[in-house]
């Protein structure tokens, strides 16, 4: 049974090769932290922490420096710059943020060396963001790591405005476009929150809600929907959303964290990116295809800090970063990596469902026929539709089916029992899963680190020899005396209920096969044995100058080839006949107990080494691991215990993170869980010690409580009192992560089932899941 869909969606967005703008870069002679461009596009400033603090003007195929802010004698933290803005309205009028909490405002008007016109020192730490109101050219609002906004007012040089959100840093803050709300602006707090302000407003935001799950970078306005906003941060995503509803629209996955963003003019859906760490490329993102970048720009060789976007030309902007280098992209020279991905794709999903998605290639897009009267489309902006086809097959579900891994991942024992037990155990719950391979390999190192008999039996052959080859020669080849022989006929008699012991059964002995109820004093016949002979449950009885002897018995002769067989004790008499033998029934005992003694003779001569079962285990182990089998592997290393071979520790983690992944697939928390408790690698056992602590936050002034959950230490204020009531909640407590407000869970319920706003009032778009 196969299903099939249809998936179309615009993959390019071809740009004429006759652009007159082409790639260019200098270098800063430093790393740039920041940038930005004037109203015009004509000029462009970067600046740095470590002084670097340049205005370029941009030309034709070159930037050329214009001023170097970063002159006279007094050159402390105030050029250490993390941020910095160019005014909207006078060309001449810039902010930069500096690291010591100050907010410093250069004049290029100015006749003297020095550009810096005036400091606000508001701030108590390091500020991460200043940017200009769009109309009004004399405010500048800015953000800092001491939790607080501000607006500053050039004209009066004093505060006009400050915005507390807290004990929370803000990261990144930016006015909404005049031309949608004149008053609002944005800001991003460590937290992950958006807060969405209004000038006039002061006490607290109008909107907010938590938009990532740590720490967020940096966000952007839409230039033509007035409700769109896009925020970047440590969770490596890109988020598109409707701020007025406080919902997601869209979400890019990225590498790294993400540290700057910003919208494509002229491109409802495209929006650039530059990361925090590791990947220094920047990338243009198709937010309706997000897993692939549109285009990618890859000329830094380190991370890049600045993206700015030339107004109105949406194939130009301009980039800045740690290689120390500025550069101009034209988007002929990008790399397009939608064009390098092969368009099949395959994959099993753990039901045994198989999904292939393939390029229809006998039905290819029609080439269209334009007439002279119709509009020829622009080759600067062309649309191609790719289509694919997915297939999903579901009849290879006996096949492709995991039911075996999941009925092992429940029935296996790990613990709790003895070795033999568990392998045991194991060993019958994988050939009920048909799984026979598996099971003889349980049962392999059941046998492999059991006790076996064979030593037992060899020890007590052992004994028995060394102790005939103590008795004298002459009482050997005696005749048996009365006495002897009615004691002999004793032991026979004893033991005629047993069967009688045959070639085979002594065959069977020397190799350790069978344990023998019978006592071996019958071997020899009427031999006198007096003495009682250790076994291998009471070797501490024996002496420290007890040695196991060499040979079974002192031989009358050289045995040179163990293949011949020793002749008998009396070379002088003759061969007896079979009838001679038949008439004397103790002539055909004796020689075969000299049989019998030869055999063990030879079972002496050959050396039996010591075989090596580790490396076999190891073999083993790692084939499973090879074949994908990781479930044997990892549960027989934590049966073995402190028998396991001694495998690399990096490559056991890799075997219980790939076995703890599939079970995460199949949900069975409760056997990954009983699995890291049981893991001996350290890694791996404190995995469920991490990321279990929840803090709550204060819903007066977001600071958070470490030492009690429901008092806090700053303002003296409970916050387990229930928002809709406002009654103490006295057992489980719910609240909102984003304004940290809750109650009684079935009041919040109910509250949400009506409303979607915070029940407080604080404007926060609360959600219950």
């Amino acid at each position: 049974m196969s299903v099939m869909h249809n998936v179309t969606k615009a993959v390019h967005d071809r740009v004429s090769i006759n652009n007159p703008h082409n790639s260019y870069g200098i270098n800063c002679e430093g790393a740039v932290n920041a940038m930005d461009l004037n109203r015009d596009f004509s000029r462009v400033v970067v600046a740095g922490r470590n002084g670097i603090f340049k205005i370029y003007t941009v030309e034709e195929d070159d930037f050329t420096e214009k001023f170097n802010l970063r002159v006279g004698r007094k050159l402390n933290l105030d050029f250490s710059v993390s941020d910095v803005a160019w005014s909207h309205i006078d060309d001449n009028i810039l902010a930069s943020a500096a690291t010591n909490g100050k907010v410093v405002i250069w004049d290029l008007n100015k006749p003297s060396k020095s550009k810096q016109d005036f400091i606000f020192q508001e701030h108590t730490r390091t500020v991460n963001r200043v940017c200009f109101h769009q109309v009004e050219g004399n405010y500048i609002l800015s953000g800092s790591h001491d939790g607080s906004l501000k607006i500053f007012d050039i004209r009066s040089k004093r505060v006009a405005s400050t915005f507390s959100v807290g004990s929370t840093s803000i990261r990144d803050v930016q006015f909404c476009p005049s031309n949608f709300n004149y008053f609002a602006f944005a800001a991003a707090d460590e937290g992950g929150n958006v807060q969405i302000w209004d000038m006039r407003r002061l006490n607290s935001p109008e909107k907010q809600f938590t938009a990532h799950g740590g720490p967020m970078f940096c966000l952007d306005w839409h230039p033509s929907e007035p409700k769109w906003l896009a925020t970047g941060g440590r969770d490596r995503t890109i988020k598109i959303w409707d701020h007025a509803l406080g919902k997601l629209l869209h979400s890019v996955p990225t590498i790294a964290s993400v540290a700057r963003i910003k919208w494509r003019p002229e491109r409802k859906y495209h929006i650039a990116s530059c990361s925090l760490v590791i990947d220094f490329s920047i990338n243009v993102w198709d937010v309706r295809r997000p897993y692939i970048p549109f285009a990618s720009f890859e000329e830094h060789k380190n991370v890049a800090t600045g993206i700015v976007w030339k107004k109105d030309d949406g194939h130009t902007f301009y980039s800045s970063g740690k290689d120390n280098f500025l550069y101009q992209h034209v988007f002929k020279d990008a790399i397009r990596p939608a064009d390098k991905v092969v368009p099949d794709g395959l994959d099993v999903s753990v039901i045994g469902h198989v999904t292939q998605a393939t390029k229809d290639k006998t039905k290819s897009l029609e080439k269209k026929k334009y007439s002279m009267f119709s509009k020829q489309p622009d080759k600067g902006d062309q649309f191609i539709d790719a289509k694919s086809f997915v297939f999903s097959y579901t009849n290879c579900h006996q096949l492709l089916s995991m039911e075996w891994f999941v009925n092992c991942a429940k029935q296996y024992i790990l613990h709790g029992r003895s070795f033999e037990e568990m392998c045991e155990h194991n060993a019958q719950v994988s050939d009920q899963n048909d799984r026979f391979q598996v099971a003889q390999s349980w049962r392999m190192l059941k046998a492999i680190y059991t006790t076996p008999t064979v030593t037992k039996n060899l020890l007590r052959t052992e004994s028995v020899m060394s102790n005939v080859s103590e008795k004298p020669k002459d009482k050997v080849n005696q005749p048996d005396t009365p006495k002897s022989a009615e004691k002999d006929k004793q032991t026979i008699d004893a033991t005629s209920e047993d069967d009688d012991m045959t070639d085979t059964d002594l065959s069977s002995i020397a190799r350790g096969q069978i344990n023998p109820p019978v006592e071996w004093d019958i071997l020899f016949g009427g031999a006198d044995v007096e003495q009682s002979f250790p076994t291998f449950g009471h070797m501490e009885d024996i002496g420290p100058d007890f040695k196991l002897p060499k040979e079974a018995f002192v031989p009358r002769h050289e045995i040179k080839d163990p293949s011949e067989v020793p002749k008998q004790n009396n070379q002088d008499s003759p061969p007896l006949s079979a009838n001679e033998t038949e008439a004397n029934p103790s002539n055909n005992h004796n020689s075969k107990v000299n049989e019998d003694i030869n055999m063990l003779l030879l079972m002496k001569e050959v050396e039996i080494s010591e075989f090596v079962f580790t490396d076999c285990v190891e073999q083993m182990l790692k084939y499973f691991a090879e074949e994908g089998d990781v479930q044997t592997t990892v549960c027989m290393l934590v049966v073995l215990g402190e028998r396991r071979p001694k495998i690399p520790v990096d490559i056991q983690d890799d075997w219980f993170i790939s076995y703890l992944e599939l079970l995460a697939r199949f949900k069975l928390w409760t056997v990954s869980n009983t699995l890291i408790n049981l893991s001996h690698l350290g890694s791996i056992s404190m995995m469920n010690h991490q990321s279990t602590t929840i803090n709550v936050t204060c819903n007066q002034c977001n600071r958070v409580l470490t030492r009690v959950g429901w008092l806090c230490d700053r303002c003296k204020s409970v916050i387990n009192s229930c928002a809709v009531c406002h009654l103490p909640v006295k057992g489980l407590f719910v609240w909102c992560q984003g304004c940290s407000h809750g109650g009684h869970i079935k009041h919040i319920q109910e509250w949400l089932t009506i409303s979607k706003q915070c029940p407080t009032g604080c404007g926060h778009i609360c959600e219950y899941t």
